[in-house]
């Protein structure tokens, strides 16, 4: 995180999920990086908990970013302008070229709301010209109050595709397993482990394929190892299923297969190594296979790329020619926490 200084870029706050808030600035974070901006310090202000503010080169970088980010709701730039002549009057000009728009309240928004301000600023975006319309606008404006008694609007720049995740959750896949991670978990691990389009991803865990289908949409070449064929095949349909292919997915011991790729193959690992009585380790002590697997690829990941692992939390991951960078806790139930690690391949 940077202060807010002489900036060149576009200031978009992002409005985050709340199911694991630290997991979702995280990704955020990942993400914005990997389209060459920076997350920001802001001082108190309605952008709190529940947002991230971040720097981006331009606003199609805030498009791409809402395409890529699973842990968040919408991206949207906050105008400059907080009393309400100066806000009707730009108003004015944008409704000028006949477009339409929609404006609301901020759910959840605290402070005084003047009831009549919605109708009050739509009156002004009509009279130039412009139209109302609540369903598929041009452009969607977004209203809270200010901590300093003014108006703060916000002109969403892009939604993200929340739907599409529901989409690829499992019960809507050919091949079905009960521990398969779900889409929006399986997307933010890829963006934490800065994931993007040309880049060379590898899973040596495979499974259903849920983290390399992630990593696939956003461009990348993938390849995956699983010790079980019918685990390969399963994922090889899923693969089809959403209409996109893999490099390489292949059965083969975890550790061994490493050898068929040099030291650097790859830009990033994700993983969702096995465990419990559901995932099958061949009889192998799951921290055991863990460790020998992931030591053997590692040295394939480029220096200062990213390793994505997720594992129960307190698990050590020993000998990792690697720096942890990030742990975040994501709980499953009331017994068991995994945690979001992100590690850093050393030279």
């Amino acid at each position: 995180m940077v202060p807010v200084g002489a900036d060149s870029g576009l200031i978009v706050t992002v409005w985050l999920s709340g199911e694991n808030e630290a997991l979702a600035r995280a990704e955020l974070a990942g993400a914005v990086e990997r389209l060459g901006g920076h997350s920001l310090e802001l001082p108190e202000s309605p952008s709190g908990p529940g947002r991230g503010t971040v720097e981006l080169p331009d606003t199609s970088a805030a498009v791409e970013l809402s395409k890529r980010l699973a842990l968040a709701h919408r991206c949207a730039e906050r105008w400059a302008e907080t009393d309400l002549p100066a806000i009707e009057a730009r108003l004015k000009t944008v409704g000028k070229s006949g477009s339409s728009a929609a404006l609301q309240w901020v759910s959840g928004s605290r402070g005084y709301r003047p009831p009549d301000l919605v109708r009050r600023l739509g009156a002004s975006y009509r009279s130039a010209g412009g139209r109302i319309a609540l369903e598929h606008p041009d452009h969607r404006f977004w209203l809270e109050p200010s901590d300093a008694g003014g108006i703060v609007l916000y002109e969403e720049i892009a939604r993200v595709d929340r739907a599409s995740f529901s989409l690829r959750r499992t019960p809507r896949m050919p091949f079905q397993r009960p521990v398969t991670l779900p889409p929006r978990l399986a997307r933010a691990l890829v963006n934490l482990a800065r994931v993007g389009p040309g880049d060379r991803v590898v899973d040596p865990f495979v499974g259903t394929g849920s983290l390399l289908v992630e990593a696939a949409l956003l461009g990348a070449h993938t390849v995956g190892i699983d010790a079980s064929a019918a685990m390969v095949r399963g994922a090889l349909d899923n693969f089809a299923f959403l209409g996109v292919a893999p490099e390489v997915l292949r059965q083969a011991d975890v550790a061994e297969a490493s050898a068929e790729f040099g030291p650097g193959s790859f830009d990033a690992l994700v993983t969702d190594p096995p465990y419990g009585r559901a995932s099958g380790t061949g009889g192998e002590a799951p921290e055991q296979l863990w460790s020998r697997a992931l030591r053997a690829w590692t040295d394939r990941v480029r220096p200062g790329g990213r390793l994505g692992i997720i594992v129960p939390a307190g698990v050590p991951l020993a000998d990792l020619n690697a720096q942890l960078e990030l742990v975040i806790p994501q709980r499953v139930h009331r017994s068991l926490t995994r945690e979001f690690r992100v590690y850093v391949r050393g030279d």
